[in-house]
């Protein structure tokens, strides 16, 4: 069923003037929008001033009377100077707010003709940032005036790359925008906050894949879904967000999944499947853990990608879906291409647009603002405030910041943390007593495990070559030995960096411990996976 045509555009106080039957003789380019045999218009969002009102409901009679079929809404909208820019922007962007737009069934034509120039630059900023999801309508007039001759009309779709939006408005919306992708969160991490003002752009701008890595915790699923979120209040995505963590998916069950089957494709196949990537025409589809992926999965879904196309299994016939993919891992691909368990054109396919979410022990500065959001939000769903005593929460965030908080669950980590000490508090106070209690659970909860056993030897041998083990000091394999039993008693690479090198990394201005770690263990041919293998 095709889409209906909308049409939003200011009344033209002198354009589309006129009394009698003669205002049919001359052009009015409100009223020639619906004289074009070939084009429907289903519907006119006209906005007006109220000092125009008479004018308005005389343009509804006559367009009644040239186009029964075709609805008119009025919409007053007052702007005490309609020559300031500020106010006449402001106008058209709070009424574009409030519009219920439906791109999956209308069509959006932005009516630039008529209204000041100043109305129609801001038309046109509203169609640019994609405030109005539609495409710019200019009307021109016969070139020999006859009545009933409409004249002429052209649609323009803006190139959106090419223009940049100078307007303060534009500039508040891309603070909400970086508001909402933190959840309202005022973080103070000059890092993290960087990356969120890119990821800001590049969500609103691209539909490329969009790789997101971190340790497990650090918020890639909730960043991924308020990507989501975000483009669909630009009308840029009209479907689902589709989740999946892939390290869930095996054998069969990964490719049926993903990509669907046909009922037989083999056993338990009792009727046919869609799969999650259909599910996700229009929207966007977050494969977290992606580098769990087998590798003819992975073949498939770079087809997909790449072709929005795919076969179902046990389907001769193509199938096609057109999303934006986001790809999420705790691992790095980099390695797993070079070892050949990720293959490396799907890689070079989703790396485009890739970011590092820290952890959240490093981002300190981080930790304040979240535990008041977390308790913040405890009390809007409890209905019961919650908040600290001044010494307990110097208490805390003394503790939390420390290198002796390792938060190798990052934020499930706070969340529980926060959790824990609403529920507990009497009278809504969370006590030092309170909070000495809590910070012994977490000195609990990031122990080693190995009942006494993390000083046993380490068996280097299973590990390292014989060239590189026949060639190591004793002060070398002392050394090696105490930094691979570190990494065996830590959940992440971070983690065992921040724990290997908690002393040294205040005096560094760039702090990547993850990667000095990486760095140490290559000079001995080591790896982090082949250093957690069991032996």
């Amino acid at each position: 069923m095709p889409k209906k045509t909308v049409v939003i555009g200011f009344l033209g106080s002198q354009l589309d003037s006129g009394q009698g039957a003669g205002r049919w003789e001359k052009w009015r380019p409100t009223i020639s929008l619906v004289q074009h045999d070939d084009t429907l218009i289903d519907r006119l969002e006209l906005l007006h001033s109220a000092k125009h009102t008479a004018l308005a409901q005389q343009l509804v009679r006559d367009i009644a009377n040239a186009s029964p079929d075709t609805q008119v809404n009025l919409v007053p909208m007052d702007v005490a100077d309609p020559w300031d820019f500020g106010e006449m922007y402001a106008a058209l962007y709070d009424w574009a707010r409030a519009y219920r737009f439906d791109p999956a069934h209308e069509q959006y034509w932005a009516h630039i003709t008529t209204g000041t120039h100043v109305a129609q630059i801001c038309m046109f900023l509203m169609v640019e940032s994609r405030f109005i999801p539609g495409v710019l309508l200019q009307t021109a007039p016969p070139k020999k005036q006859q009545a009933g001759n409409p004249g002429s009309y052209t649609l323009i779709d803006l190139d959106l790359s090419r223009y940049d939006v100078l307007a303060q408005r534009f500039n508040q919306a891309h603070a909400e925008a970086l508001e909402f992708l933190k959840s309202g969160i005022p973080t103070r991490n000059t890092r993290f906050n960087a990356l969120i003002e890119e990821i800001e752009r590049v969500a609103i701008r691209s539909q490329a894949p969009i790789l997101l890595t971190g340790p497990t915790g650090a918020g890639k699923s909730h960043l991924a879904r308020r990507m989501f979120e975000l483009k669909k209040s630009r009308h840029q995505v009209q479907g689902d967000f589709v989740e999946v963590n892939c390290a869930t998916l095996r054998g069969d069950s990964a490719a049926s999944t993903l990509f669907g089957h046909k009922k037989g494709a083999f056993t338990g196949a009792a009727a046919d499947r869609a799969g999650l990537l259909r599910t996700a025409h229009q929207g966007v589809l977050f494969l977290d853990e992606i580098g769990e992926l087998g590798l003819d999965e992975q073949a498939m879904l770079l087809k997909a990608v790449e072709e929005k196309r795919f076969f179902p299994m046990g389907s001769d016939r193509e199938v096609s879906s057109d999303f934006q993919l986001i790809a999420g891992t705790n691992r790095d691909l980099r390695v797993d291409v070079a070892q050949g368990r990720f293959r490396e054109d799907l890689f070079a396919r989703i790396n485009l647009w890739a970011y590092t979410l820290p952890g959240l022990a490093q981002r300190p500065e981080d930790i304040e603002p979240n535990i008041d959001h977390l308790l913040a939000r405890f009390a809007a769903e409890s209905g019961r405030a919650v908040r600290f005593n001044v010494e307990a929460k110097a208490r805390y965030l003394q503790f939390a910041r420390s290198a002796e908080a390792l938060w190798s669950g990052n934020f499930r980590d706070l969340m529980a943390s926060a959790t824990r000490m609403a529920t507990l508090a009497d009278g809504g106070r969370i006590s030092t007593a309170l909070v000495d209690a809590e910070i012994q659970r977490l000195q609990w909860l990031w122990k080693p495990v190995g009942n006494g056993q993390a000083e046993s030897a380490v068996e280097l041998s299973s590990q390292l070559s014989a060239e590189v083990e026949a060639s190591l000091d004793l002060f070398d394999r002392l050394q090696l030995e105490a930094v691979v039993r570190i990494c065996q008693t830590s959940s992440t690479l971070s983690e065992a960096g921040r724990r290997l090198f908690d002393r040294s990394r205040v005096q560094r201005t760039v702090i990547n411990d993850a990667d000095r770690l990486r760095k140490y263990l290559l000079k001995f041919g080591l790896t982090w996976d082949v250093v957690k293998r069991p032996g």
